[in-house]
């Protein structure tokens, strides 16, 4: 996949003219591969350390680049509480994945984060087509969380609430993309500063350990880019150009990218019916297709 682009041609328009699709395999890529170093992090670090270095990276690099305040002050009041609104979401998002990943496999939290945004899928689908692939979908979800819920209570709770607020994540920032009244980059930006003020009270002391360990700064900052500025601006790039039923069901690929980092980097191996379950999530997402007279964009 390619672009042909003018030198002259702003960043965030040559980032449009590529294919919605890049986008969005570069976010899945990322999604799981800053949280599978993060978990690497915990034996120093405690989770809502790891989530609040995690934010105030991502926070300080789109303030150095984007300085996102200024567009935030542009905005009418309507749409910087729908703002404040998407930064508590992150906020919330991340404290409650960070603390199921570090009683859970990284493949399980991926899978039951999928289970949200699903919902908003199969409420706007009308094709067979459609039902087919999220049919395989679900059945991929449900082999990939085969594990028995009393031996890790809290970390289920945790996750099932990663879920509900990944839900939320993808239908507010599916408004703010679509809507076009801020870049991408500054509703991300803004979201982050929201979110790393609002996890402070929770996290702050967590994640002191660090402050005068430049190994773990660096570590600590490598996961905020991977996590939480690549896919992010990615998700608001695919978002802006793709149908939200489609962009919900595309995120079904995210147990399957999940448990492949699980078991890259943290060597958490899948079993068989695992491995099934990925197969029959690939092919949900293989067979899907965006369906005409949608939501606003086209993949």
């Amino acid at each position: 996949m390619s672009c042909k682009v003018s030198p002259a041609t702003s960043l965030e328009t040559r980032l449009s003219r590529c294919p919605p699709l890049c986008f969005f395999l570069i976010s899945a890529i990322f999604h799981y591969l800053g949280p599978a170093f993060a978990a690497v992090l915990f034996h120093r670090v405690a989770p809502l350390g790891v989530a609040w270095l995690r934010i105030a990276t991502a926070a300080a690099v789109f303030a150095l680049f984007r300085k996102p305040w200024r567009a935030f002050r542009a905005l009418n009041r309507r749409d910087q509480r729908r703002l404040i609104a998407f930064g508590v979401v992150l906020a919330a998002m991340n404290s409650c994945f960070y603390l199921s990943i570090s009683v859970l496999p990284l493949g399980t939290v991926g899978a039951i984060e999928f289970l949200g945004p699903i919902i908003l899928a199969v409420s706007r689908f009308r094709t067979a087509r459609n039902f087919v692939s999220l049919g395989l979908a679900m059945a991929g979800v449900y082999f990939l969380t085969r594990i028995e819920i009393q031996e890790a209570l809290i970390g289920y709770l945790f996750a099932f609430a990663n879920c509900a607020l990944f839900m939320l994540y993808v239908s507010i920032g599916h408004t703010i993309a679509s809507s076009g009244v801020i870049a991408g980059a500054d509703a991300i930006g803004s979201a982050m500063l929201i979110a790393m003020i609002t996890i402070v009270p929770i996290g702050i002391r967590d994640a002191a350990v660090a402050f005068l360990n430049p190994a773990l700064l660096l570590a600590a900052a490598g996961v905020g880019i991977s996590s939480s500025v690549i896919p992010y601006v990615c998700d608001q790039l695919a978002m802006k150009r793709l149908p939200a039923a489609s962009f919900s069901l595309l995120l079904s690929i995210l147990p399957a990218v999940a448990t492949a980092m699980g078991i890259l980097v943290l060597r958490q191996l899948a079993s068989g019916l695992q491995l099934l379950g990925l197969a029959l999530v690939v092919a949900g997402v293989a067979l899907h297709r965006p369906e005409a007279g949608g939501d606003r964009g086209s993949a």
